[in-house]
């Protein structure tokens, strides 16, 4: 696996290691949303590095799940997907950092979002050869 490939992915458990500390705290679902979006785009980020498939400066996960999918499946959620870009794209400004466009997710929906980063983080890890 390539040295940019493991930063990737490494950066990408950084954002789970987030997650897994603030994963109980009701007050805090919109960043458990945003480091679940961050932990996906890392993921993507890895794959597009280490097969040389396109360009790692995307943020849309959707397009980066259209860059991917020749070398990868991943059995996401269009749903969640959709909702994690919105997030993204929308929160540019520090009180809306996380938040979805009805506010501050449930803490199920965090979950959600939370379980889908870590599959598809599993599943990147798993096709690149690397243990998660």
């Amino acid at each position: 696996m390539k040295k940019v490939t493991e930063e990737w992915l490494r950066s990408a458990r950084d954002d789970l290691l987030v997650i897994e500390k603030i994963s109980s705290d009701e007050h805090l679902t919109h960043m458990v949303a945003f480091h679940s979006q961050q932990y996906i785009e890392k993921s993507f980020k890895a794959v597009i590095e280490e097969f040389e498939i396109g360009s790692a400066r995307i943020h849309n996960l959707e397009r980066l799940l259209e860059i991917i999918r020749d070398h990868l499946i991943i059995d996401a959620d269009p749903v969640l997907i959709t909702m994690l870009d919105k997030l993204y794209i929308e929160s540019r400004y520090p009180g809306d950092l996380g938040l979805l466009p009805d506010g501050k997710p449930s803490v199920a929906r965090a979950t959600k979002f939370h379980d889908l980063a870590r599959g598809i983080y599993e599943t990147v890890s798993e096709r690149l050869g690397r243990a998660g």
